[in-house]
């Protein structure tokens, strides 16, 4: 008979006896959630308080119980641990951040590792079986810490302590017990604690709950908590378990509720990229990748269940009396709240804000969301601007906040530690050139003007795609780029690879560093940041009119010399300016010189500009033919070729240049229009070497979408299939026309997945990211790997059949 079984038959026979106490001994252990109210929070936490205090409400709460403060304190008392903690925190200095681990390390071990006394033991597994039902299989449960100070009105300790989903089963479940009460001396709450000014021994209760197997969840606020706005309710939510919104993984669909009417005022949808489930078949919980999932685009919520979550959310702050910050579940048509607890920062100032969630690791929800568009993380004072011609106000280490931006934007972003932005995907330009300069960016925010204001401290997170309140980073977070190794310790530890990994480059102060990785040449040289530095930010026509064509070829050609010079002999594909009439009208004389395109991403740019305003484009090939003169792996890449009729008229003006007699010149063109397909076999007959697919316009082009455009990014998906074709079409056309075929556009720096398929269909090479070198080049390795593996085993199939020929349909051998 199993312990559980023994505690069920005592319960039975307590039950048949008159004599027996109607309550258990060990109630001050374990306490059922229907036993508890928020006057509870010395005995429970303030987790397990709130669970109770919603669940005598009549608000719809999971069932379950709570491990009491009484039972934690009666395992450090059995296992002696009290003492033995005091003296490793005594004197802890938690500045110091190696000492701080060590102490948070030794005490879990110690915690971990102790029994559970016999009484708390037989407490736990009871208040486990009145969830398990008579005859029942172990319920599946989350067990979760509820300190005492936790989701009060003053502190949230948000993010700080353990919580597990899809425990099941005795050990399982006394396992994460321990767990949670190990986690109130995790190395952040220990931090947290001697800044605030809490005792050493901070109490920690254990909720345990029936796991709600949520089909969508979220999170709701019963104030805007970025306009502290008490008239509206803000729900968030994805699909599947909600520690995807919590922790801000994904960016959620947000809606928002009058709360007067609950008339719903308006509903974001946005792309999902994955959710978590429980395994149905072997439990555990698992990621599932929405990228082909119609979900990922889908609306989570329906407006019967938006008014159902704003009537529940409306009965809890009534309830409390102050605004509050749930968290739900739903699981077909049964709605569940998980966990309320009071809004902190409403009234409060932005600098008391900042500190609070600088001090909990920026777990807090975050004031804004968007796209995550270049990765890392980093703190600093807001600088909102509506205008470039505002540049001189932002200071080094600032947060850039835009509206959107444009290449007129660079200087400024430069020294930017952040980039927000309202508008924008992720290929807009500040996407784009966030994570050519290695900064972090978030896209699409829609907001960020508005919501932010000079001077207000935040904490940016590329990543996730959040921008909350927080300090200045005192530390140096505002530049987090990788600083250069050795170029032979970093070639000696990679894979080598048949095919060619480029890095895509904007900005010669960063040549030194990326030519010390392990990149075997530059394969996108964008010409758009250094024309800007040469031109002082003033329109072309106007730079040419003053005369100053000379000062312009020297600084452009300081600039590619310090590159070629920095790479060589590994060669640097220079891409010519493309800049598009809206970006040029932003330059000082722009507005004069420039048409107003309605839609300028596919409006006068590229090579058909060049053929009309060949002026700017002979000094940029003035420039290439003096640095050609010392670096000779500086090469030449045209971009937006539509038809062969205008790149005839531009290599004319190219024969006609300084660098027309060349003859060791690489011509290259890039392929980002569908047509190239066609003309393939006629760019290869006006001596074109080679051509280079731009992802971000091909998919543009491909779908139909405006790639700057913020309302459509969630169509914007170069993993879409018809994108696919035409990349593979372009690899074919090129090799059978014999032309080298590579790509720079973001699609291998943003999805890793790409680099095989581009390898499989035989690119020659692949440029990416600086972010992406070393997980690129180990991805190539894979891939060409795995195609000599295929083809092996092919051949081998086919002597043992004895057949003398491969198959045409084999897999072609790495190029």
């Amino acid at each position: 008979m199993t312990e559980v079984e023994t505690i069920v038959e005592t319960r039975r026979e307590r039950a048949t006896d008159e004599a027996a106490p109607a309550v258990s001994e060990s109630v001050e252990l374990v306490r059922p959630l229907s036993h508890i109210g928020r006057g509870d929070i010395a005995l429970v936490g303030g987790k397990g308080a709130n669970l109770g205090e919603m669940t005598r409400t009549g608000l719809p709460v999971p069932p379950g119980f709570v491990i009491t403060i009484a039972g934690y304190a009666r395992f450090l008392e059995h296992n002696r641990l009290s003492e033995r903690i005091g003296k490793l925190v005594e004197h802890l200095d938690v500045d110091d951040t190696s000492a701080l681990q060590g102490a948070a390390a030794s005490i879990r071990e110690l915690i971990l590792n102790g029994q559970v006394p016999d009484d708390v033991h037989r407490a736990i597994l009871e208040g486990y079986q009145d969830l398990r039902g008579a005859g029942g299989a172990d319920p599946v449960v989350a067990v979760r810490s509820s300190a005492t100070a936790e989701d009060t009105g003053d502190f949230s300790f948000a993010g700080m302590f353990e919580s597990f989903l899809d425990v099941q089963g005795e050990t399982d479940l006394l396992a994460r017990v321990r767990a949670c009460w190990a986690s109130t001396f995790g190395a952040r709450v220990l931090f947290y604690r001697q800044k605030r000014g809490f005792p050493v021994e901070m109490p920690v209760a254990v909720v345990v709950q029936k796991l709600v197997n949520a089909e969508k969840s979220g999170v709701m606020f019963t104030a805007d908590p970025a306009t502290h706005d008490r008239s509206r309710i803000v729900i968030e939510a994805a699909w599947g378990f909600g520690e995807v919104v919590v922790g801000g993984q994904l960016v959620p669909d947000r809606y928002v509720v009058e709360k007067s009417s609950l008339r719903v005022l308006e509903a974001r949808v946005s792309e999902k990229d994955f959710l978590l489930m429980r395994d149905p078949d072997h439990g555990g919980i698992v990621a599932l990748n929405l990228s082909r999932d119609p979900r990922g685009t889908a609306r989570v919520l329906d407006e019967d269940e938006l008014h159902t979550l704003a009537e529940l959310a409306k009965r809890a702050e009534d309830h409390y009396g102050v605004p509050q910050d749930l968290e739900f579940a739903i699981d077909g048509a049964s709605i569940f709240l998980t966990q309320t607890r009071p809004i902190t920062t409403l009234g409060s100032t932005a600098a008391t804000a900042a500190k609070e969630i600088a001090a909990s690791d920026g777990r807090a929800h975050p004031l804004l969301r968007g796209l995550g568009a270049s990765p890392g993380r980093a703190s600093g004072n807001a600088r909102v601007l509506t205008a470039v011609t505002d540049s001189a106000t932002l200071r080094d280490g600032e947060v850039l906040v835009a509206r959107m931006t444009s290449p007129d934007w660079v200087p400024l972003m430069r020294r930017a530690a952040a980039i927000v932005t309202d508008a924008g995907g992720m290929t807009s330009h500040a996407a784009i050139v966030s994570r050519e300069l290695g900064i972090p960016c978030v896209v699409g925010t829609r907001e960020a003007t508005r919501v932010l204001t000079t001077g207000t401290p935040v904490s940016v997170d590329g990543t996730a795609g959040t921008v909350s309140l927080g300090e200045p980073a005192k530390a140096a977070t505002a530049s987090p780029r990788p600083a250069a190794a050795p170029p032979v310790a970093v070639r000696r530890m990679a894979p080598i690879t048949a095919t060619r990994l480029y890095v895509n480059l904007a900005e010669p102060d960063r040549a030194e560093e990326l030519a010390a990785r392990d990149v075997d040449g530059v394969g996108l040289l964008r010409a758009e940041f250094m024309m800007l530095d040469a031109l002082e930010r003033t329109h072309p026509r106007a730079f040419i009119d003053a005369g100053r064509q000379n000062e312009f070829v020297a600084r452009m050609s300081e600039g590619l010399r310090r590159i070629a010079g920095a790479f060589a002999p590994r060669p640097v594909i220079y891409r010519a300016m493309d800049f598009r009439s809206n970006e040029f009208r932003g330059l000082t004389g722009g507005t004069e010189h420039e048409p107003a395109e309605e839609n300028p991403m596919i409006g006068y740019r590229g090579c058909f500009r060049y053929t009309r305003e060949p002026e700017l484009f002979t000094l940029e090939l003035t420039a290439l033919a003096q640095v050609r003169r010392e670096h000779g792996n500086l090469h030449l890449m045209i971009p937006f070729v539509r038809t062969g009729r205008e790149l005839a008229e531009c290599l004319t003006i190219v024969d006609r240049s300084p660098v027309g007699s060349d003859r060791g010149l690489w011509r290259w063109i890039m392929a980002e229009v569908p047509s190239v397909v066609t003309w393939l076999p006629e760019y290869a007959r006006m001596g074109i070497a080679g051509v280079s697919i731009g992802s971000n316009d091909l998919t543009q082009l491909v779908l139909g979408i405006d790639r700057d455009s913020e309302l459509l990014a969630p169509l914007f998906d170069e993993r879409d299939r018809a994108v696919l074709d035409a990349i593979r079409a372009i690899i074919d056309g090129s090799h059978r026309a014999g032309l080298s075929c590579s790509i720079c556009g973001q699609a291998p720096s943003v999805h890793p997945e790409y680099a095989e398929q581009l390898v499989r269909w035989g690119i020659d090479s692949i440029s990416v990211n600086a972010d992406a070198i070393e997980r690129t080049r180990a991805n190539i390795a894979a891939a060409e790997l795995r195609l000599i593996l295929e083809h092996a085993r092919q051949e081998a199939a086919a002597r043992m059949s004895n057949v003398t020929e491969i198959p045409t349909h084999a897999a072609t051998p790495c190029r």
